[in-house]
């Protein structure tokens, strides 16, 4: 086994001395030999278990990897991403407690998604939820918003927390507008799978509130806490499809960068003074970017479709028997008389009138927009939830406005 030591007891071998002697010269060199075999099988098999401890080691690192990934994957389904990043750099976080924060909340909602998915069956409904949400989350986590809540169809979107951003009322802005244009892309994807189009409001906020972890030891959840989160919802109700309202506050935190459509003075419920809103177009800056361009194209009628309404808020909430008639029409608005007037940002229940009980019965819903007339009775109406059945009424008199084509008669 060990080339000297065979050399070395050759060379005893061959000494003229006696056995006696010889014997005592070899045996030493028999239990070296004897130990360096025993050293040199503890050397291979040291060397075999570091091998084997070498591979354990890789392949544990790498199931560690395999599994960070994993809860990475899964808890960022369900916290935002700056959540679960705060998280795991300080497990800390995990505890129970909040701090006052100053921040832009952003609420989202579908305008008449309720309505819409009590005529779809579940696997619509959630396929396009599903597909809404795919594009929205997207576009949140590109501007670096924490997403506290998908409430049904709403988003609950924070910036400012649980990181710092100097410039989160302007970001909330830029990222509301991006929104709103990607809903072009979500409307695209509805058409080529026959579902029906969608229209979106959103509302900003800024405002101090407490966020931190609330709830229990046993489950707790990252949430923000305050009025300001109400006062969100207020002002992001008193919005149609396509149009992003702003606070006072949110104003002023973004600057003079701002491009301003109109503004509104409304009295929320539960407050009491007036709250100043502002409709945004655009904002320029670093982020310069403008709401997509959506032209409202009215076309006069032949013939003025009667209607009945009902106010569904103020003072005059639950008033029946309005009359009405709509005297210009557009895809999702109309132009209506009303013999008496209703305030700015009012939202009615409809009907129409002069049809067949089936189609008469059936329920249809608006916000008023504006007044066009001196008077105060000529309304622009922004339809928020209309049934099949009616809106393939109204489209077929805006088709044949301009003809002289006799009316439809449309049954249920």
């Amino acid at each position: 086994m060990n080339t000297e030591l065979d050399k070395l007891k050759a060379i005893v071998d061959q000494l003229e001395i006696s056995e006696d002697e010889k014997k005592a010269i070899t045996q030493p060199i028999g239990k070296i030999e004897k130990e360096l075999k025993t050293l040199n099988f503890k050397l291979e098999r040291a060397s075999k278990e570091k091998k084997t401890l070498s591979t354990l080691l890789s392949r544990t690192s790498e199931d560690l990897e395999k599994s960070s990934e994993l809860i990475k994957k899964m808890f960022g389904r369900y916290l935002s991403t700056e959540v679960m990043n705060s998280l795991l750099e300080d497990p800390t976080a995990l505890a129970l407690g909040g701090e006052k924060r100053k921040v832009t909340i952003m609420m989202t909602d579908l305008r008449g998604f309720t309505a819409l998915s009590e005529r779809l069956n579940p696997e619509q409904v959630v396929q396009m939820l599903n597909s809404y949400f795919e594009v929205m989350v997207d576009v949140v986590l590109q501007y670096h918003g924490t997403i506290n809540e998908i409430i049904g169809d709403a988003l609950l979107v924070i910036f400012g927390a649980p990181q710092e951003m100097p410039d989160r009322a302007q970001r909330a802005i830029a990222c509301a507008i991006e929104m709103q244009n990607a809903m072009a892309k979500v409307n695209q994807r509805n058409r080529e799978q026959g579902l029906p189009e969608l229209e979106m409001g959103i509302g900003l906020n800024e405002t101090e509130v407490i966020v931190g972890n609330v709830g229990s030891t046993k489950r707790s959840k990252y949430a923000v806490v305050g009025s300001g989160v109400n006062m969100t919802s207020r002002i992001e109700s008193y919005t149609v499809g396509g149009q992003i309202l702003i606070s006072e506050s949110v104003y002023k935190e973004a600057d003079d960068v701002l491009r301003i459509d109109a503004q509104m003075d409304v009295l929320p419920k539960g407050a009491e003074t007036p709250l100043r809103i502002y409709e945004v177009g655009g904002i320029a800056g670093r982020f310069k970017i403008a709401l997509e361009t959506r032209e409202i194209i009215l076309v006069d009628l032949a013939r003025p479709i009667p209607i009945r309404c009902m106010i569904l808020e103020g003072e005059d909430i639950g008033k029946k028997g309005l009359q009405g008639t709509v005297v210009r029409l557009a895809k999702n608005c109309a132009e209506i008389i009303l013999k008496d007037p209703v305030d700015k940002l009012t939202n009615l229940k409809m009907n129409l009138g002069d049809v067949d009980e089936n189609l008469s019965v059936r329920d249809f819903y608006g916000k008023v927009l504006r007044n066009t007339d001196e008077d105060g009775e000529t309304h622009l109406v922004h339809f928020t939830s209309v049934p099949p059945s009616v809106d393939a009424y109204f489209q077929a008199f805006r088709q044949l406005a301009v003809s002289d084509c006799p009316l439809p008669h449309f049954k249920e």
